[in-house]
């Protein structure tokens, strides 16, 4: 596919992305765009990786940069896709992660209770407002209501351009090798039948390795135990925060970010989108070392454990805990770090955690065998891929 290139960018990942001229170039220099290069793709990883500190606008880059080589490979199996089409398609990768909130998945329901893609669809909306109409094919492919369906799949599937990408990078900026993926065989063995992406079997043990490193990157990154306490920690600071404020104590902090305080309840959607797309994670750091300040032991405590990585400790276990060792540890809590029972309810937390190698049942992947017929991936695969949905219960609290 023939585009006319405006910049170029250098990619620590790819090496030197092209980027088209036109409305792709626009949105990328939208103000809502850029706000992304504020915003961590791994959330608070770097406590654990150091090096984990690339941004949404990195990975949005680099989806965009797959998308292309895509684009490149469908046409020469012979592929037909519009000029508009290809278009559509960067333009729907590139913006697949624009409504991130500040640390990507990790305040996802602690400040809009939203999930980031229907806000994510909603701010497209009004981008496409802004400029007149040329999102439209992005927001078709996007929402899947486009009648080549196999753009959508490359946006959003078990096999899509964005897992592809954020396992590349975070394996590169963790410095976990086991992330790492064959994105340039796996884009190679793409093809299209039947409106459908399929990959063609020589490709088969490429997308093993893809889903088993996504798997071993989930357990050694994204659920690692430190990064798993520190990340509910953050989440337990802000929700404590906000009874904080709902007492009467103030904070000097961004105003765009104490409406997410105030507000429970949000009746105004464009006022809510409006402050929302204004914070990231500068406001939410700035704000940590206000509540540092707190009256509120509990606020204070985890607002200063967070700005001087004294992390939580968080115990795994396969089944729930109990009410018991819950009630336990909140007692071993207060005795500790001399507080009263209500303060140290708030520093010990629960729940579960959830890791799934692959959906059987749901968007399968589809495989073109050598016979020229088309079978699930989950049958045709050595590894098996019945139920491979892994829960894990966890009981978070300070070190004792």
């Amino acid at each position: 596919m023939q585009f006319k290139y405006k910049k170029i960018i250098n990619d620590p990942v790819y090496g030197m992305i092209n980027i088209p001229d036109g409305i792709i170039f626009d949105i990328l220099e939208h103000p809502y765009f850029q706000r992304l290069r504020r915003i961590s793709q791994a959330g608070l990883a770097n406590l654990v990786y150091p090096g984990a500190n690339h941004t949404r606008f990195h990975h949005a880059i680099g989806a965009m940069h797959l998308a292309l080589e895509s684009l490149d490979m469908l046409e020469i199996k012979g592929v037909k896709i519009t000029e508009d089409e290809a278009t559509g398609l960067l333009l729907a990768i590139l913006m697949h992660d624009i409504g991130h909130g500040p640390f990507s998945h990790v305040l996802e329901h602690t400040l809009t209770g939203q999930h980031h893609e229907d806000l994510t669809l909603t701010i497209m909306n009004k981008m496409n407002d802004e400029f007149h109409g040329a999102l439209d094919t992005a927001i078709q492919i996007f929402t899947d209501q486009h009648p080549k369906k196999f753009l959508h799949q490359l946006v959003s599937g078990q096999l899509d351009l964005d897992r592809m990408d954020y396992l590349n990078r975070d394996s590169f900026f963790t410095g976990v090798a086991e992330g790492k993926i064959g994105y340039d065989r796996i884009i190679k063995m793409m093809t299209v039948v039947n409106n459908q992406l399929v990959i063609q079997e020589k490709g088969l043990y490429s997308v093993e390795n893809f889903l088993m490193a996504r798997r071993l990157m989930y357990w050694q990154v994204y659920l690692h135990k430190t990064v798993l306490a520190s990340e509910h920690m953050l989440i337990q600071c802000l929700n404590q925060a906000k009874e904080v404020f709902s007492q009467g104590e103030h904070f000097s902090i961004s105003p765009h970010l104490a409406y997410f305080m105030v507000k429970r309840r949000h009746e105004d959607y464009q006022e809510m989108l409006q402050h929302f797309l204004k914070i990231d994670d500068y406001d939410l750091w700035w704000a940590i070392k206000q509540f540092a300040e707190s009256k509120d032991k509990a606020l204070s405590f985890l607002a200063n454990a967070l700005l001087n990585r004294k992390i939580f400790k968080l115990e795994l276990d396969k089944k729930p805990f109990s009410t018991e060792e819950i009630n336990d540890i909140i007692h071993r809590v207060a005795t500790k770090f001399n507080l009263d029972i209500n303060h140290a309810k708030n520093l010990v937390f629960h729940g579960s955690e959830t890791n799934e190698m692959y959906n059987s049942q749901k968007d399968e992947i589809m495989v073109l065998l050598k016979n020229n017929t088309i079978q699930p991936f989950s049958s045709v695969s050595d590894y098996p891929m019945g139920n491979t949905i892994v829960i894990k219960y966890f009981l978070c609290f300070p070190k004792l």
